[in-house]
């Protein structure tokens, strides 16, 4: 069994199949939207960069090849593992095995924080929150991206999913917090038609990922998110 931090929330989909989320992570955004509204918010280059719920470590190059420093926090231990040999040759970049409500990280020691579908889901998290305000230092800025579920295909078939998940209570809760919110129309784009399928498979229940392979053609699907952040 693998090593988990003590109070990790699960992500089932990574967790219990990270081959397959790599397809997933490969296909998303290939415009590179999500990145570009952030540095347009507060460029990383020469930063202190913190990866919350960094998995694999898939987005761990990308954000060292510009900033001084990459911190990557997964609680699952073999995802750490595999994002530790994925940044073996970088040297600004290090991984630990932690939670985002206990960050192994000195006050005011980071200057841009990201995660990216991973934990901040609103309610709950407030343990979360009060790291990012801890360790984040005057004038850096933390960044939320996660799905927004009150729109598209995307957002239905999730809510079928998770019939529990309320977005007008997220939105509520983000906006109680003091986060701005920037709509993002990212997309996912697949080399092939079985590693859509197989994607659509893990994010949502038997049923509804059925449904979803019949409702979407070809190797691409809309992918509607919501970019939250705040300055601090």
């Amino acid at each position: 069994m693998p090593r988990i931090a003590h109070g990790a929330i699960p992500s089932p989909n990574i967790w219990n199949t990270p081959t397959i989320y790599e397809l997933e992570n490969r296909a998303v955004d290939p415009d590179g939207a999500a990145n570009a509204a952030m540095r347009a918010i507060r460029p990383w280059d020469g930063a202190t960069v913190l990866d919350i719920g960094c998995g694999s470590g898939y987005h761990l190059p990308s954000l060292a090849a510009s900033a001084a420093s990459v911190i990557g926090v997964e609680p699952h231990g073999d995802l750490v593992g595999l994002a530790r040999r994925r940044c073996s040759a970088l040297a600004n970049v290090t991984v630990h095995a932690a939670t985002a409500q206990a960050l192994p990280l000195p006050d005011s020691s980071v200057d841009v924080a990201v995660a990216r579908w991973a934990y901040f889901f609103g309610p709950g998290c407030e343990p979360g929150l009060r790291e990012l305000s801890r360790v984040v230092r005057r004038g850096g800025a933390a960044f939320v991206i996660d799905l927004d579920a009150s729109r598209g295909s995307f957002g239905r078939w999730f809510h079928r999913t998770v019939p529990t998940y309320s977005p007008k209570d997220v939105e509520n809760f983000w906006s109680r917090q003091g986060w701005k919110r920037d709509e993002l129309d990212l997309r996912m784009v697949f080399e092939r038609r079985a590693d859509l399928e197989a994607v659509l498979r893990i994010e949502f229940t038997p049923e509804v990922a059925e449904e979803a392979i019949r409702e979407t053609s070809g190797v691409e699907l809309a992918y509607p998110n919501v970019l939250r952040w705040r300055y601090f």
